[in-house]
Protein backbone atom coordinates (compact mmCIF):
# COMPACT_ATOMS: atom_id res chain seq x y z
CA UNK A 1 0.00 0.00 0.00
CA UNK A 2 1.35 3.48 -0.84
CA UNK A 3 2.95 5.46 1.96
CA UNK A 4 2.53 9.23 2.36
CA UNK A 5 4.63 11.66 4.33
CA UNK A 6 2.59 14.48 5.80
CA UNK A 7 2.90 17.55 7.98
CA UNK A 8 -0.11 18.80 9.92
CA UNK A 9 -1.23 20.64 13.05
CA UNK A 10 -3.40 19.22 15.81
CA UNK A 11 -6.09 21.06 17.80
CA UNK A 12 -3.49 22.61 20.13
CA UNK A 13 -1.50 23.97 17.18
CA UNK A 14 1.37 21.48 17.59
CA UNK A 15 3.20 20.59 14.38
CA UNK A 16 3.23 16.90 13.44
CA UNK A 17 5.32 15.18 10.75
CA UNK A 18 4.81 11.47 10.15
CA UNK A 19 4.10 8.69 7.63
CA UNK A 20 0.69 7.29 6.74
CA UNK A 21 -0.37 4.29 4.66
CA UNK A 22 -3.44 4.75 2.48
CA UNK A 23 -4.74 3.50 -0.89
CA UNK A 24 -4.54 7.04 -2.38
CA UNK A 25 -3.78 10.61 -1.47
CA UNK A 26 -7.47 11.38 -1.14
CA UNK A 27 -7.84 8.52 1.32
CA UNK A 28 -4.83 9.85 3.24
CA UNK A 29 -6.43 13.27 3.47
CA UNK A 30 -9.68 11.74 4.71
CA UNK A 31 -7.85 9.72 7.36
CA UNK A 32 -5.98 12.80 8.59
CA UNK A 33 -9.20 14.82 8.68
CA UNK A 34 -10.86 12.04 10.70
CA UNK A 35 -8.04 12.36 13.23
CA UNK A 36 -8.85 16.06 13.61
CA UNK A 37 -5.60 17.26 12.02
CA UNK A 38 -5.21 20.37 9.89
CA UNK A 39 -3.14 19.22 6.92
CA UNK A 40 -0.28 21.40 5.73
CA UNK A 41 1.24 19.08 3.10
CA UNK A 42 0.91 15.46 1.98
CA UNK A 43 3.34 13.79 -0.43
CA UNK A 44 3.65 10.22 -1.60
CA UNK A 45 6.89 8.58 -0.50
CA UNK A 46 8.78 5.68 -1.99
CA UNK A 47 8.23 2.19 -0.67
CA UNK A 48 9.77 0.66 2.42
CA UNK A 49 13.26 1.87 3.24
CA UNK A 50 13.06 4.85 0.89
CA UNK A 51 9.97 6.11 2.64
CA UNK A 52 11.63 5.89 6.03
CA UNK A 53 14.67 7.79 4.79
CA UNK A 54 12.43 10.55 3.45
CA UNK A 55 10.73 10.91 6.80
CA UNK A 56 14.01 10.88 8.67
CA UNK A 57 15.47 13.57 6.43
CA UNK A 58 12.32 15.70 6.29
CA UNK A 59 12.68 19.26 7.46
CA UNK A 60 10.45 20.47 10.29
CA UNK A 61 7.02 21.53 8.99
CA UNK A 62 6.68 25.21 8.25
CA UNK A 63 3.82 27.05 9.94
CA UNK A 64 1.78 28.89 7.34
CA UNK A 65 0.34 32.25 8.39
CA UNK A 66 -1.15 35.42 6.90
CA UNK A 67 2.34 36.76 6.23
CA UNK A 68 2.65 34.29 3.32
CA UNK A 69 -0.48 35.57 1.56
CA UNK A 70 0.77 38.75 -0.09
CA UNK A 71 4.17 37.38 -1.27
CA UNK A 72 2.44 34.36 -2.81
CA UNK A 73 -0.18 36.47 -4.57
CA UNK A 74 2.51 38.82 -5.92
CA UNK A 75 4.55 35.88 -7.28
CA UNK A 76 1.42 34.32 -8.79
CA UNK A 77 0.42 37.61 -10.41
CA UNK A 78 3.86 38.02 -11.96
CA UNK A 79 3.63 34.58 -13.61
CA UNK A 80 0.06 35.15 -14.80
CA UNK A 81 1.16 38.44 -16.36
CA UNK A 82 3.79 36.54 -18.34
CA UNK A 83 1.03 34.43 -19.94
CA UNK A 84 0.96 31.30 -17.76
CA UNK A 85 -2.21 29.65 -16.58
CA UNK A 86 -2.97 29.62 -12.86
CA UNK A 87 -2.24 25.91 -12.52
CA UNK A 88 1.06 26.09 -14.37
CA UNK A 89 2.08 29.15 -12.35
CA UNK A 90 1.40 27.40 -9.04
CA UNK A 91 3.26 24.29 -10.22
CA UNK A 92 6.28 26.39 -11.18
CA UNK A 93 6.23 28.19 -7.83
CA UNK A 94 6.13 24.86 -5.99
CA UNK A 95 9.36 23.87 -7.75
CA UNK A 96 11.30 27.11 -8.13
CA UNK A 97 10.47 29.23 -5.09
CA UNK A 98 13.12 29.15 -2.34
CA UNK A 99 11.38 30.50 0.78
CA UNK A 100 10.28 27.43 2.83
CA UNK A 101 6.85 28.74 3.77
CA UNK A 102 5.95 29.82 0.24
CA UNK A 103 7.33 26.56 -1.14
CA UNK A 104 5.15 24.55 1.25
CA UNK A 105 2.11 26.65 0.40
CA UNK A 106 2.69 26.39 -3.34
CA UNK A 107 3.22 22.63 -3.08
CA UNK A 108 0.01 22.17 -1.13
CA UNK A 109 -1.97 24.24 -3.62
CA UNK A 110 -0.48 22.37 -6.59
CA UNK A 111 -1.41 19.01 -5.07
CA UNK A 112 -5.02 20.13 -4.87
CA UNK A 113 -4.99 21.70 -8.33
CA UNK A 114 -3.56 18.50 -9.81
CA UNK A 115 -6.58 16.65 -8.43
CA UNK A 116 -8.91 18.96 -10.37
CA UNK A 117 -9.77 21.54 -7.71
CA UNK A 118 -10.04 25.19 -8.81
CA UNK A 119 -7.60 27.69 -7.34
CA UNK A 120 -10.20 29.27 -5.05
CA UNK A 121 -11.16 25.92 -3.51
CA UNK A 122 -7.49 24.99 -3.06
CA UNK A 123 -6.87 28.30 -1.30
CA UNK A 124 -9.89 27.68 0.91
CA UNK A 125 -8.11 24.63 2.36
CA UNK A 126 -5.45 26.96 3.81
CA UNK A 127 -7.55 29.21 6.09
CA UNK A 128 -4.47 30.23 8.07
CA UNK A 129 -3.19 31.98 4.94
CA UNK A 130 -6.25 32.95 2.89
CA UNK A 131 -9.25 34.54 4.61
CA UNK A 132 -12.79 34.06 3.20
CA UNK A 133 -12.73 37.45 1.46
CA UNK A 134 -9.58 36.53 -0.48
CA UNK A 135 -11.02 33.15 -1.46
CA UNK A 136 -14.28 34.76 -2.63
CA UNK A 137 -12.40 37.32 -4.72
CA UNK A 138 -10.33 34.60 -6.40
CA UNK A 139 -13.52 32.61 -7.04
CA UNK A 140 -15.15 35.66 -8.64
CA UNK A 141 -12.06 36.24 -10.77
CA UNK A 142 -12.11 32.65 -11.97
CA UNK A 143 -15.82 32.82 -12.78
CA UNK A 144 -15.50 36.05 -14.79
CA UNK A 145 -12.19 35.16 -16.45
CA UNK A 146 -10.48 38.18 -14.91
CA UNK A 147 -8.20 36.44 -12.40
CA UNK A 148 -5.19 38.59 -13.27
CA UNK A 149 -7.11 41.85 -12.77
CA UNK A 150 -8.60 40.51 -9.54
CA UNK A 151 -5.15 39.65 -8.23
CA UNK A 152 -3.92 43.12 -9.17
CA UNK A 153 -6.68 44.83 -7.16
CA UNK A 154 -6.26 42.43 -4.25
CA UNK A 155 -2.49 42.95 -4.13
CA UNK A 156 -2.96 46.73 -4.16
CA UNK A 157 -5.45 46.43 -1.30
CA UNK A 158 -3.22 44.18 0.81
CA UNK A 159 -0.17 46.35 0.08
CA UNK A 160 -2.00 49.41 1.36
CA UNK A 161 -2.90 47.58 4.56
CA UNK A 162 0.70 46.42 4.99
CA UNK A 163 2.04 49.95 4.45
CA UNK A 164 -0.38 51.33 7.02
CA UNK A 165 0.75 48.79 9.63
CA UNK A 166 4.39 49.54 8.86
CA UNK A 167 3.75 53.27 9.16
CA UNK A 168 2.05 52.78 12.53
CA UNK A 169 4.94 50.69 13.87
CA UNK A 170 7.58 53.12 12.64
CA UNK A 171 5.64 56.03 14.11
CA UNK A 172 5.63 54.38 17.53
CA UNK A 173 9.35 53.58 17.44
CA UNK A 174 10.49 57.04 18.63
CA UNK A 175 8.15 57.26 21.66
CA UNK A 176 9.10 53.72 22.66
CA UNK A 177 12.80 54.64 22.44
CA UNK A 178 12.22 57.64 24.71
CA UNK A 179 10.40 55.47 27.25
CA UNK A 180 13.25 52.94 27.25
CA UNK A 181 15.81 55.71 27.77
CA UNK A 182 13.77 57.18 30.63
CA UNK A 183 13.48 53.79 32.33
CA UNK A 184 17.22 53.27 31.88
CA UNK A 185 17.97 56.60 33.57
CA UNK A 186 15.72 55.78 36.52
CA UNK A 187 17.30 52.32 36.95
CA UNK A 188 20.79 53.85 36.72
CA UNK A 189 19.89 56.26 39.49
CA UNK A 190 18.30 53.61 41.72
CA UNK A 191 20.99 50.95 41.50
CA UNK A 192 24.18 52.90 40.84
CA UNK A 193 23.97 56.56 41.81
CA UNK A 194 21.64 56.51 44.83
CA UNK A 195 23.66 54.09 47.03
CA UNK A 196 26.78 56.24 46.59
CA UNK A 197 24.89 59.44 47.37
CA UNK A 198 23.36 57.95 50.49
CA UNK A 199 26.82 56.91 51.69
CA UNK A 200 28.13 60.42 51.01
CA UNK A 201 25.28 62.19 52.79
CA UNK A 202 25.47 59.85 55.78
CA UNK A 203 29.20 60.48 56.19
CA UNK A 204 28.65 64.26 56.22
CA UNK A 205 25.90 64.07 58.91
CA UNK A 206 24.10 67.04 57.42
CA UNK A 207 20.40 67.90 57.24
CA UNK A 208 18.97 67.03 53.82
CA UNK A 209 16.55 69.36 52.02
CA UNK A 210 12.94 68.30 51.46
CA UNK A 211 13.44 67.54 47.77
CA UNK A 212 16.28 65.15 48.57
CA UNK A 213 14.27 63.45 51.30
CA UNK A 214 11.41 62.94 48.84
CA UNK A 215 13.82 61.56 46.25
CA UNK A 216 15.53 59.18 48.66
CA UNK A 217 12.24 58.05 50.19
CA UNK A 218 10.71 57.42 46.78
CA UNK A 219 13.78 55.55 45.62
CA UNK A 220 13.82 53.35 48.74
CA UNK A 221 10.13 52.63 48.29
CA UNK A 222 10.75 51.64 44.65
CA UNK A 223 13.65 49.39 45.63
CA UNK A 224 11.76 47.60 48.40
CA UNK A 225 8.24 47.44 46.98
CA UNK A 226 8.88 47.95 43.27
CA UNK A 227 9.25 44.22 42.45
CA UNK A 228 5.90 43.47 44.13
CA UNK A 229 4.24 46.34 42.28
CA UNK A 230 5.77 45.13 39.00
CA UNK A 231 4.53 41.56 39.57
CA UNK A 232 1.07 42.85 40.46
CA UNK A 233 1.05 45.03 37.33
CA UNK A 234 2.07 42.07 35.15
CA UNK A 235 -0.61 39.82 36.66
CA UNK A 236 -3.17 42.57 36.28
CA UNK A 237 -2.13 43.09 32.67
CA UNK A 238 -2.43 39.37 31.92
CA UNK A 239 -5.86 39.22 33.54
CA UNK A 240 -7.01 42.26 31.59
CA UNK A 241 -5.66 40.80 28.34
CA UNK A 242 -7.47 37.52 28.91
CA UNK A 243 -10.70 39.35 29.70
CA UNK A 244 -10.29 41.39 26.53
CA UNK A 245 -10.10 38.16 24.52
CA UNK A 246 -13.70 37.38 25.52
CA UNK A 247 -16.48 38.88 23.43
CA UNK A 248 -17.84 40.93 26.35
CA UNK A 249 -14.38 42.24 27.22
CA UNK A 250 -13.56 43.11 23.62
CA UNK A 251 -16.86 44.94 23.21
CA UNK A 252 -16.35 46.91 26.44
CA UNK A 253 -12.73 47.88 25.76
CA UNK A 254 -13.48 48.84 22.16
CA UNK A 255 -16.23 51.12 23.44
CA UNK A 256 -13.72 52.72 25.84
CA UNK A 257 -11.28 53.34 23.02
CA UNK A 258 -13.90 55.29 21.10
CA UNK A 259 -14.27 57.73 24.02
CA UNK A 260 -10.56 58.51 24.32
CA UNK A 261 -9.21 61.73 22.78
CA UNK A 262 -6.96 61.21 19.75
CA UNK A 263 -7.46 57.43 19.87
CA UNK A 264 -11.22 57.56 19.30
CA UNK A 265 -11.05 59.55 16.03
CA UNK A 266 -8.18 57.35 14.87
CA UNK A 267 -10.28 54.20 15.44
CA UNK A 268 -13.15 55.76 13.47
CA UNK A 269 -10.78 56.58 10.62
CA UNK A 270 -9.46 53.01 10.62
CA UNK A 271 -13.01 51.68 10.42
CA UNK A 272 -13.86 53.97 7.50
CA UNK A 273 -10.65 53.01 5.69
CA UNK A 274 -11.17 49.26 6.19
CA UNK A 275 -14.81 49.59 5.12
CA UNK A 276 -14.12 51.60 1.96
CA UNK A 277 -11.06 49.60 0.87
CA UNK A 278 -12.58 46.16 1.41
CA UNK A 279 -16.06 46.90 0.07
CA UNK A 280 -14.64 48.73 -2.95
CA UNK A 281 -12.39 45.81 -3.89
CA UNK A 282 -15.16 43.23 -3.38
CA UNK A 283 -17.77 45.11 -5.41
CA UNK A 284 -15.28 45.90 -8.18
CA UNK A 285 -14.61 42.18 -8.58
CA UNK A 286 -18.24 41.17 -8.98
CA UNK A 287 -19.12 40.06 -5.45
CA UNK A 288 -22.81 40.68 -4.72
CA UNK A 289 -23.60 43.62 -2.46
CA UNK A 290 -24.95 41.59 0.45
CA UNK A 291 -22.09 39.08 0.37
CA UNK A 292 -19.56 41.91 0.07
CA UNK A 293 -21.07 43.69 3.08
CA UNK A 294 -20.91 40.51 5.17
CA UNK A 295 -17.26 40.03 4.24
CA UNK A 296 -16.49 43.68 4.94
CA UNK A 297 -18.05 43.34 8.37
CA UNK A 298 -15.39 40.77 9.34
CA UNK A 299 -12.63 43.23 8.42
CA UNK A 300 -13.73 45.83 10.99
CA UNK A 301 -11.50 45.50 14.04
CA UNK A 302 -13.61 47.51 16.49
CA UNK A 303 -16.40 45.32 17.87
CA UNK A 304 -18.75 48.26 18.49
CA UNK A 305 -18.46 49.31 14.85
CA UNK A 306 -18.71 45.72 13.68
CA UNK A 307 -21.96 45.16 15.55
CA UNK A 308 -23.41 48.43 14.24
CA UNK A 309 -22.32 47.52 10.71
CA UNK A 310 -24.00 44.12 11.04
CA UNK A 311 -27.30 45.82 11.88
CA UNK A 312 -26.81 48.20 8.95
CA UNK A 313 -26.26 45.26 6.60
CA UNK A 314 -29.50 43.69 7.81
CA UNK A 315 -31.32 46.88 6.89
CA UNK A 316 -29.67 46.90 3.45
CA UNK A 317 -30.93 43.34 2.92
CA UNK A 318 -34.43 44.60 3.74
CA UNK A 319 -34.12 47.21 0.98
CA UNK A 320 -32.76 50.30 2.72
CA UNK A 321 -30.07 52.36 1.00
CA UNK A 322 -26.49 51.77 2.18
CA UNK A 323 -25.82 55.40 3.07
CA UNK A 324 -29.07 55.65 5.03
CA UNK A 325 -28.46 52.42 6.96
CA UNK A 326 -24.88 53.42 7.78
CA UNK A 327 -26.05 56.86 8.89
CA UNK A 328 -28.22 55.27 11.56
CA UNK A 329 -25.20 53.54 13.11
CA UNK A 330 -23.59 56.82 14.23
CA UNK A 331 -20.16 55.35 13.34
CA UNK A 332 -19.53 57.07 10.01
CA UNK A 333 -18.80 60.79 9.45
CA UNK A 334 -21.36 62.81 7.52
CA UNK A 335 -18.95 63.51 4.65
CA UNK A 336 -18.48 59.77 4.08
CA UNK A 337 -22.24 59.27 4.00
CA UNK A 338 -22.65 62.14 1.54
CA UNK A 339 -20.11 60.59 -0.83
CA UNK A 340 -21.85 57.24 -0.61
CA UNK A 341 -25.15 58.93 -1.39
CA UNK A 342 -23.64 60.49 -4.52
CA UNK A 343 -22.34 57.08 -5.59
CA UNK A 344 -25.72 55.45 -5.04
CA UNK A 345 -27.49 58.19 -6.99
CA UNK A 346 -25.15 57.67 -9.97
CA UNK A 347 -25.62 53.90 -9.83
CA UNK A 348 -21.95 53.08 -9.15
CA UNK A 349 -20.74 53.31 -5.60
CA UNK A 350 -17.28 51.80 -6.24
CA UNK A 351 -15.58 55.08 -7.37
CA UNK A 352 -16.96 56.79 -4.28
CA UNK A 353 -15.53 54.05 -2.08
CA UNK A 354 -12.12 54.36 -3.75
CA UNK A 355 -12.15 58.12 -3.24
CA UNK A 356 -13.11 57.70 0.42
CA UNK A 357 -10.25 55.22 0.88
CA UNK A 358 -7.70 57.60 -0.67
CA UNK A 359 -8.87 60.49 1.51
CA UNK A 360 -8.78 58.45 4.70
CA UNK A 361 -5.30 57.18 3.96
CA UNK A 362 -4.20 60.82 4.06
CA UNK A 363 -6.32 61.49 7.16
CA UNK A 364 -4.82 58.54 9.02
CA UNK A 365 -1.29 59.64 8.09
CA UNK A 366 -2.02 63.06 9.58
CA UNK A 367 -3.56 61.54 12.70
CA UNK A 368 -0.53 59.31 13.16
CA UNK A 369 1.78 62.33 12.98
CA UNK A 370 -0.28 64.21 15.56
CA UNK A 371 -0.50 61.16 17.79
CA UNK A 372 3.24 60.53 17.66
CA UNK A 373 4.06 64.19 18.29
CA UNK A 374 1.79 64.27 21.34
CA UNK A 375 3.22 61.03 22.75
CA UNK A 376 6.78 62.15 22.10
CA UNK A 377 6.16 65.53 23.74
CA UNK A 378 4.57 63.94 26.83
CA UNK A 379 7.40 61.41 27.17
CA UNK A 380 10.06 64.10 26.71
CA UNK A 381 8.44 66.30 29.35
CA UNK A 382 8.23 63.35 31.73
CA UNK A 383 11.91 62.54 31.16
CA UNK A 384 12.93 66.18 31.68
CA UNK A 385 10.85 66.42 34.87
CA UNK A 386 12.30 63.22 36.33
CA UNK A 387 15.89 63.98 35.39
CA UNK A 388 15.54 67.61 36.43
CA UNK A 389 14.09 66.69 39.81
CA UNK A 390 16.88 64.17 40.43
CA UNK A 391 19.52 66.74 39.49
CA UNK A 392 17.90 69.45 41.62
CA UNK A 393 17.59 67.16 44.64
CA UNK A 394 21.21 66.05 44.41
CA UNK A 395 22.65 69.54 43.84
CA UNK A 396 20.54 71.13 46.58
CA UNK A 397 21.60 68.38 49.01
CA UNK A 398 25.27 68.87 48.19
CA UNK A 399 25.04 72.64 48.70
CA UNK A 400 23.10 72.36 51.95
CA UNK A 401 25.30 69.67 53.46
CA UNK A 402 28.43 71.54 52.37
CA UNK A 403 27.23 74.81 53.91
CA UNK A 404 26.27 73.16 57.19
CA UNK A 405 29.60 71.35 57.24
CA UNK A 406 31.49 74.66 56.85
CA UNK A 407 29.43 76.34 59.55
CA UNK A 408 30.08 73.46 61.89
Amino acid sequence: MPRFTYSARDHSGKNIADVLEAPSRKDALRLLAARGLQVVAVQEAGGGRAARSVVGAAAPPVELTRKHRLPFLEALHDLLTSGMSAGEAVRLLSVRIKEPGLRTLSGGLWERLSEGAPLSRAMGEFPAVFDPSTVSLIQAGEATGSLKDTLERLIAHLSEQRDLRAKLLSALAYPVLLIVVACGLVLFFLFFLLPRLQTLFASLHGELPLSTKILVGGANFALHYGPFIAVAAVLGGISFWRWRQTEAGRLATDAWLLRLPLIGPFVVSQTVLAFSQTLGVLLANGITAVEALRMTERQLANRVHRRAFHDATDRVVEGEALSSSLGRTGCFPDLVLDRLTVGENTGNVVPSLHEIARNYQRIISGQLNVFVNVIATVVLLAVFVVVGFIAFAIVSAVFKVSSSFKLG
